[in-house]
């Protein structure tokens, strides 16, 4: 018997809201005070991952050594630069708080999977909530809050868990490779949409140019086809 969908786990940065080109300031402007200047193929292979994954990438790009103690103070000036530059105002991505909202009127569950840390991604919700009048998830998970982070699908998991639903009953909405690879890793029906990096095709996944136009309609189709694609041949 098909499943009938019962949450919509959502990313965050750069999914819901344009919060991505934020950290990538950040890391170009940490990039220039080492001597040096990120490249664009650099800066897309970090969109997504940890800041210790992102350190790393930077540094390979420029040639750069870096400590461990270096490292983390390194990883700390770019999340606090993020911070600031958050502070001053997000954006939402075309479509994201439309298709929020839709969920939230169909009595769907949600919550909000993300890498950032707990400290940015209360900016961010704060902003969310201010505009929509309330708290539209259920629940919220943070990259601080989680025994491993994406790409693993620990995340996913337990929010699904947390949410008290079958993860063949979720849909999650993400835009980066790493996040789409934790939700498909989790057995969950993806819908992606790719911003700053390119997503290849894969099973239980179906890609969209925007969320400008999708509506619970929609994620029932990406349940539908991931329940095909997840099933034994």
């Amino acid at each position: 018997m098909p499943s009938t969908l019962a949450a919509v786990l959502f990313d965050m940065d750069g999914t819901l809201v344009q919060t991505e080109e934020y950290w990538g300031e950040a890391l170009f402007e940490l990039a220039a005070s080492l001597g040096g200047v990120m490249s664009p193929e650099a800066r897309a292979a970090t969109v997504g991952t940890s800041m210790r994954r992102s350190m790393e990438v930077l540094y390979a790009d420029l040639g750069v050594e870096r400590t461990e103690e270096q490292l983390l103070a390194d990883a700390t000036w770019v999340e606090n630069r993020a911070g600031e530059l958050m502070s001053a105002g997000i954006p939402w991505r075309p479509g994201a708080r439309e298709l929020l909202e839709s969920v939230r009127e169909a009595g769907l569950r949600t919550a909000l999977v993300t890498t950032t840390p707990r400290h940015l991604a209360d900016i961010v919700l704060d902003s969310i909530r201010r505009d929509l009048e309330g708290d539209p998830f259920d629940l919220t998970v943070c990259g601080d809050e989680v025994p491993a982070r994406k790409p693993d699908p620990a995340p996913y998991l337990q929010a699904a868990a947390a949410l008290g639903v079958d993860r063949s009953s979720c849909v999650v909405v993400e835009d980066s490779l790493v996040g789409v690879t934790s939700g498909l890793g989790a057995g969950m029906a993806v819908l992606g949409v790719p911003a700053l990096q390119p997503v290849p095709p894969a099973p239980g996944l179906t890609l969209v140019e925007t969320l400008a136009g999708t509506d619970v309609g929609t994620l029932a189709e990406v349940l539908a086809a991931g329940e095909h694609a997840f099933s034994p041949a």
